[in-house]
């Protein structure tokens, strides 16, 4: 799903529409972002329609359910993040990279941070210690396997 509307959409408009026609088996966010720095952010689920918001941040719980506390912490300390005029890119990197943002806990891991840059074409997947940058318009297949330790009870 996710590569088919990269594949065909240039913007947010034409993701918005082919997410909400694309059928989904879980509940889902997805957050796209274009050139032009416009954005949504789409809670997807199965048997209904999108509800599409203008939120700059997601987390692990959608606007219409009873989210878990753990997430609406990360997804607040995020969007004040984003929201914070001083915060450069190095400094929200950072953030993602850090508690609570970051988790370790074994019922709500953190997998990798994925720093979109849509104006240069480009992705940095990162993980503690570790980055790996993508080229939109050159991309380099390759793998990659963190070692997160023990995860956290």
């Amino acid at each position: 799903m996710i590569r088919y509307v990269l594949e065909t959409c240039r913007r947010v408009d034409q993701a918005i529409e082919a997410l909400s026609r694309i059928p989904v088996a879980l509940s889902q966010n997805v957050t796209v972002l274009d050139r032009s720095c416009d954005y949504a952010t789409l809670f997807l689920g199965p048997h209904r329609s999108p509800i599409v918001s203008r939120v700059k941040a997601c987390a692990n719980h959608q606007e219409c359910a009873a989210a878990a506390a753990e997430s609406i912490e990360r997804q607040q300390v995020a969007l004040e993040a984003l929201d914070d005029p001083a915060m450069s890119l190095e400094g929200l990197t950072g953030c993602f990279l850090s508690p609570p943002l970051y988790s370790r806990q074994i019922r709500s891991p953190t997998v990798y941070t994925a720093v979109y840059q849509p104006a240069d074409g480009r992705v940095d997947y990162l993980w503690p210690g570790k980055s790996w940058c993508q080229r939109f318009d050159q991309f380099h297949p390759g793998e990659y396997t963190h070692d997160y330790g023990a995860l956290l009870h």
